[in-house]
């Protein structure tokens, strides 16, 4: 640490290398960083100022790791479920518009005592739409603009917003990819090959994910694949 500079100063002097030269945080959240040259250089300024706000941390510990997630503002949501808890790290660099709205409805508490209402092993868990019993919940918000031309991937364990056939229908309900599902990736902008917009990625609880996709699923009030017993989000909490 340089004399007479402390820890704070020395975070602010992080953020405002960050401010001034923002990071692509999809890249940055990533140890390697093989993104980019820059963002590696960038990478080992905010590392080498972690480091000197705190000497402990290490040049690779995960402390060091935390940190420049927190600058980075990259923030995370936990889905408390009756199966255990998800970790999801929303991507608002690529995603702007969908997270700001899903941030909405979980500050809302929307999808507190919501179900994974729909559940196909080979391919997604669906959820944010229905209460247990099958008792629709209405959205509070209008549609949003679809941005799956993003450039993110359908990926296992991703997450993109659920909606009707029509491209810009998405308001409160999500999925989570539980396979490669490339099929669903942005082609054109068309009622067919808009896509489903990714916004986030499960982070933690990729195990609770696995489990749910493999619950016993029926027909109920009109609708099939729901799990025969109630997948209940207990909760959603910003954990930024």
């Amino acid at each position: 640490m340089k004399a007479g500079q402390n820890k704070a100063a020395i975070i602010a002097d992080a953020v405002k290398h960050l401010t001034e030269q923002p990071l692509k945080t999809a890249a940055f959240n990533r140890p390697d960083c093989k993104n980019s040259l820059e963002i590696r250089r960038r990478h080992a300024k905010l590392r080498s100022l972690a480091d000197a706000a705190n000497p402990d941390f290490g040049p690779n510990g995960p402390e060091t790791h935390e940190f420049l997630r927190r600058v980075a503002n990259m923030t995370q949501v936990k889905l408390t479920t009756n199966h255990g808890d998800i970790v999801l790290e929303l991507n608002a660099e690529k995603a702007p518009i969908t997270v700001a709205n899903f941030i909405e409805y979980v500050k809302a508490g929307h999808y507190e005592n919501t179900v994974f209402h729909r559940v196909i092993g080979n391919f997604m868990i669906q959820g944010g739409g229905f209460e247990p019993g099958m008792k629709e919940k209405k959205d509070k918000r209008p549609s949003i603009q679809n941005e799956a031309d993003n450039g993110l991937s359908n990926d296992k364990y991703t997450v993109a917003m659920a909606r009707t056939m029509e491209p810009h229908s998405a308001s409160a309900q999500f999925f989570i990819n539980v396979a490669d599902n490339s099929f669903l990736n942005h082609s054109g902008k068309n009622v067919q090959g808009w896509g489903y917009a990714v916004f986030a990625k499960v982070i933690a609880g990729t195990d609770v994910v696995d489990k749910i996709k493999g619950v016993s699923t029926t027909s109920k009030a009109g609708h099939q694949d729901v799990p025969a017993d109630d997948v209940i989000i207990e909760k959603a909490e910003i954990i930024e």
